[in-house]
């Protein structure tokens, strides 16, 4: 298990094929405001790759943008609506189709209201994770070993919980509920962009 380290873009041809985890670290949460710095991406197969973007970037990042864009590819999230926002608002592109465990997650795991990814990993995969560097400078010129092998660690066990998710989904016979949710999560991306994050345009009121 190895974390790569890239500046600006993913060298190509070092992701093997099928479903790919993603996550995305950025200056804070608040979308148009906080520039996207860290895009994690890895295949299943052991190894995570980091893409770091700087200050003045202009986000073109070709061979990234090649595997996010490819509708042949899964791309496997937790929260998926806040990176799929972050990452069409800086690289231009909706990152789809859509996998997002915390909406399985809640979906399967309704006993309890702990479905960050630290509990996740934790109760379906016996493997405890740190949180730590979690709110820390990710727009500064270097980043610590600490901070990457956190951001390696959001995209390392996704593949191994979509797993999981699936049996319960299955088992609660929730799997064409759960994919329904999924294809709408670029379209609530959109939304969240567009000035309608904080509303929902389904309510009665």
């Amino acid at each position: 298990m190895t974390v790569h380290f890239h500046e600006e873009d993913l060298p190509a041809d070092v992701l093997g094929p099928g479903p790919v985890a993603v996550d995305t670290e950025t200056m804070g949460l608040q979308l148009g405001r906080d520039r996207l710095c860290v895009v994690q991406i890895a295949d299943g197969r052991g190894d995570e790759h980091l893409v770091r973007f700087g200050p003045g970037s202009r986000y073109d990042a070709p061979n990234l943008k090649a595997v996010l864009g490819d509708p042949e590819r899964v791309k496997l999230y937790h929260f998926a609506r806040f990176d799929l926002a972050s990452i069409r608002a800086y690289l231009g592109i909706v990152a789809a189709p859509v996998y997002c465990t915390k909406t399985a997650s809640r979906l399967v795991r309704t006993y309890t209201d702990r479905h960050g990814l630290k509990d996740l990993v934790k109760e379906l995969l016996g493997q405890e994770i740190s949180k730590q560097q979690q709110q820390t400078d990710w727009g500064g010129p270097e980043l610590s070993d600490a901070q990457k092998d956190y951001a390696a660690s959001d995209v390392r066990y996704l593949h191994a919980l979509k797993a999981k998710l699936d049996e319960r989904l299955e088992r609660e016979r929730r799997t064409a509920l759960a994919q329904a949710c999924f294809e709408f999560l670029p379209h609530r991306a959109i939304l969240d962009l567009a000035g309608w994050a904080e509303q929902d345009i389904f309510a009665h009121v």
